[in-house]
């Protein structure tokens, strides 16, 4: 076991700097030639931005804080040994009494937040293929691997998709003892598993993984085009080592978005990026590359397709979905640039690589999808620096739509959604770039509120710890959770 104390932050540079415009308020539906809705082109309804020039002095140096008044990182663990290369990603994060988990491309992490200011490295679990996003419940952690490796141990080495022992998927550990995780079990996917979301059944009996997972290829055996669906594994949690794949429902009969050159710039849909649940409504979100929708999940192991949506002008690669607490209203980014591409700049404006804020109306499975508006932060960022909307999770605060969301090297923003066609930012912290001559890919990937604090994995600089001290979101204080994987969405209340 490494131990490792977390070390209090209290020097930093405060500072503002002009505002670009962040939101584009609602727009008028465009009907596409499947049937579904998408916001008009901003350009057509509203003015570009002309935002003065960036000059070096509105960028932060390399490794400086900045933030609002209201938001200070209170505490940060750098990575690991055998986490701490520069390709060895921080990936997502998941939350249980007061552990929190952290992917990495090498494997995962614990840490004891017990706490907040004062974390401490438990364990680590060298695992290497990336993505190692992370959920867990009772004893068991999940793990996915999309990185085709010679086999399912954790002491496999890359090896082609193209050859057919290959393995990708899921991987099963028991954390009962949180010093010594133990491998239990690995189940192989279709195209392996970028992410995956779990699903609890309505019995306490079992568990559901939803498995995301695309770019198919007629080259790779086990990764066969179309894969426009996503696979579905059952987890006896009695038995965790007799899960496995129980169906791969087609959720794109028609193929879904077919990408360039019908709409040039989008991605082809060729499976989900991710999944977000709302189990006490049946409802998921899926953000499908070219592709929003909403799916049905009463029967867990059969979701089925309810609405979709599309925006070919202004999202390029719809990468994940947050409701808000009522299940009324779902968020989607776009990842544009793939998370590697500095995209947080004038050229590109504030309608790409933003969030889309969706308002779900209708009744019982016959909903639909409508656009509200865009939000994208309102601080420009340097060249060497990867930015685009990522992930994020609600604030809890009754009676208001306030989510906290990492935008890679863009920093960590707090804004609210209450309004659905004026979102607007709350709170913001945000480090200058790795580097100022080169893009490494940096900054937070997942940033999460768990019980008062906000905890975010840097991608590069480690796991931090964030404190927000504001009115608008004070009262989320008073919501506690026992264990929180922020695709397996709950419903608050104080």
């Amino acid at each position: 076991m490494t131990s490792l104390k977390g070390t209090d932050l209290t020097t930093r540079h405060r500072w503002t700097r002009p505002r670009l415009a962040a939101t584009v308020a609602s727009a008028a539906a465009l009907t596409l030639a499947v049937g579904v809705t998408a916001p008009a082109a901003a350009s057509e309804l509203y003015p570009s931005p002309s935002p003065a020039a960036v000059t070096a002095a509105d960028i932060p140096a390399v490794d400086e804080i900045v933030s609002s008044d209201n938001m200070e990182i209170v505490a940060n663990l750098p990575k690991p040994a055998g986490f701490d290369a520069t390709n060895a990603l921080n990936s997502d994060l998941a939350f249980q009494g007061d552990y929190a988990f952290s992917g990495n491309y090498n494997g995962f992490a614990i840490y004891d937040i017990s706490n907040p200011k004062r974390p401490e490295l438990v364990s680590q679990v060298l695992c290497p293929g990336g993505q190692n996003d992370v959920a867990v419940t009772g004893d068991l952690l999940f793990l996915s691997t999309d990185s085709s490796r010679s086999d399912n141990s954790c002491n496999s080495v890359s090896q082609s998709a193209a050859i057919k022992e290959s393995w990708e998927g899921i991987k099963i550990f028991d954390i009962s003892d949180k010093e010594n995780p133990r491998y239990v079990a690995a189940v192989e996917t279709a195209c392996g598993s970028h992410t995956h979301t779990l699903v609890p059944d309505k019995y306490g009996k079992d568990v559901y993984l939803y498995v995301s997972s695309y770019s198919p290829s007629t080259a790779f055996p086990d990764c066969q085009p179309p894969h426009d669906g996503i696979s579905i594994i059952k987890v006896p949690l009695h038995n965790p080592a007799a899960a496995g794949v129980v169906n791969f429902p087609n959720l794109f009969p028609d193929g879904g978005n077919p990408g360039a050159p019908v709409n040039p710039g989008v991605s082809a849909t060729t499976g989900c990026h991710d999944i977000t649940v709302f189990p006490s409504k049946d409802l998921a979100a899926g953000a499908c590359m070219g592709d929003g929708i909403l799916l049905d999940i009463s029967e867990r192991d059969n979701p089925r397709v309810i609405e979709r949506v599309q925006d070919n002008v202004n999202f390029a690669f719809w990468h994940s979905a947050t409701f808000n607490n009522t299940g009324t209203k779902v968020v989607f980014t776009d990842e544009l640039g793939g998370g590697g591409a500095a995209t947080c700049n004038a050229a590109v404006g504030p309608t790409r690589g933003a969030d889309g804020v969706y308002d779900i109306t209708g009744r019982g499975t016959n909903l639909n999808l409508e656009f509200r508006s865009y939000f994208k932060i309102p601080r420009e960022q340097a060249s060497t620096e990867n930015c685009v909307a990522h992930n994020g999770s609600l604030i809890p605060v009754p009676g208001r739509d306030i989510m906290v969301q990492a935008w890679y090297q863009g920093g960590v923003s707090v804004w609210d959604f209450t309004d659905s066609a004026n979102p607007v930012e709350i709170g913001w912290i945000d480090r200058g770039p790795v580097s100022d001559t080169t893009l490494i890919t940096g900054g937070p990937w997942s940033t999460y509120y768990y019980n008062g604090y906000i905890y975010s994995n840097e991608i590069q600089r480690g796991f931090d710890v964030i404190q927000i001290n504001d009115p608008r979101t004070n009262p989320a204080r008073g919501v506690r959770y026992d264990e929180l994987n922020v695709q397996t969405q709950p419903v608050f209340r104080r």
